[in-house]
């Protein structure tokens, strides 16, 4: 749910040493913004950034980044990271419409894309604007590395559905899934909880998860 305007929130974000300004003259050069050669992993519509924070921590051998296009949800992730006593150095945050990921990432250069209790537009009529769409979908394919992998979570079972379909028709492979995260062992191990996870999951609703992947040919075109 988009959160109310916070005032002064765009000029905390501008100069927070968390937040990458102008992003797109990263492109093709995230590695180097880093500072060392490990792969780029994205989470788009990351919210307050509880799971990308732990995500950073978790595995410092990779690079994060959170993208969320609300100035008053990413400066609550702003606030999140500046409060932390041991802050890891290998993230930083984006605000973006995820329309422009082709903007600011180069062909192959993400490795993997998270996508965490994403809006469901429930609407027919706004069905391309679901991050699991088709739309979205061929934009990852020409940021993802070979064999890059979107992973979705969601409790909205609609909308996993729909994703698989999609999926499909997108000639994507499903590598793995469930309708039951939280009872599926093997899909849990090194699961990083969202927010809206622990609170759905806290209320009995299930967690859907799937782990996908394009089709190999598009990285040979």
């Amino acid at each position: 749910m988009r959160l109310r305007n916070i005032p002064g929130s765009r000029e905390a974000i501008e100069e927070s040493c968390f937040t990458v300004n102008e992003p797109e003259k990263n492109k093709g050069k995230w590695k180097e913004y880093f500072g060392n050669d490990h792969p780029i992993c994205i989470e788009v519509g990351m919210g307050k950034g509880r799971f990308i924070m732990d995500m950073a921590a978790a595995h410092p051998d990779r690079n994060y980044i959170g993208i969320e296009m609300y100035s008053s949800v990413l400066i609550r992730a702003i606030q999140k990271a500046e409060a932390m006593e041991e802050c890891p150095e290998n993230f930083c945050f984006i605000r973006m419409d995820a329309r422009q990921l082709e903007e600011v990432f180069d062909r192959g250069e993400v490795e993997r894309i998270y996508l965490n209790f994403s809006d469901p537009w429930p609407k027919a009529r706004h069905e391309d604007r679901r991050l699991t769409s088709r739309l979205f979908l061929s934009r990852y394919e020409k940021i993802l590395a070979a064999p890059g992998k979107v992973e979705f979570k969601t409790d909205n079972q609609d909308l996993f559905s729909f994703s698989l379909e999609e999926i499909g028709a997108a000639g994507w492979t499903v590598l793995e899934v469930t309708r039951d995260l939280h009872h599926n062992e093997e899909m849990m191990r090194g699961n990083i909880m969202t927010e809206y996870e622990e609170k759905f999951s806290s209320a009995g609703n299930p967690i859907c998860k799937l782990i996908a992947q394009p089709d190999q040919k598009i990285y040979k075109k």
